[in-house]
């Protein structure tokens, strides 16, 4: 017999709220993966960014990045520019297709996160996400 039960691990728990989370996303916003979203988000919210700094500014590694800009760019929802300050890059920006479905699917996406935390309280809500970030 051993001690270890995985329904008490925490990456095990941490993996099956993830699931439920991305269930909820894909459910209410279909159009866009939350990869996706979390680039848009930082794109409106910077400005314009290099790849690797967007993968930076979304934790997410160098390929996984690539693919989100490939498929948001296919669809129009980024652009790709020269970079003002280093014409050996490329700088990333949200098109203004890309910014009309942000403004629209954030608040969509406030619901999701709200939909999420629903079996908490205020006041857990506010300290899970404390220790999620301490955690980081």
């Amino acid at each position: 017999m051993t001690d270890y039960r995985l329904e008490d691990q925490v990456g095990f728990v941490l993996r099956r709220v993830n699931q439920r989370h991305l269930a909820i996303f894909s459910h209410m916003i279909p159009e866009l993966t939350p990869t996706q979203f979390a680039a848009m988000a930082r794109l409106v919210e910077v400005g314009q960014a290099s790849q690797n700094e967007l993968g930076r500014l979304t934790a997410m590694d160098a390929a996984t990045v690539k693919g989100v800009v490939d498929r948001l760019r296919k669809r129009g929802f980024i652009l790709a520019g020269p970079n003002p300050t280093d014409s050996r890059r490329i700088s990333l920006s949200v098109s203004e297709e890309g910014k009309a479905l942000f403004n629209r699917l954030q608040s969509v996406a406030l619901r999701i996160s709200e939909k999420t935390l629903t079996p908490l309280s205020q006041e857990e809500r506010v300290q899970f996400l404390e220790y999620l970030k301490k955690l980081m």
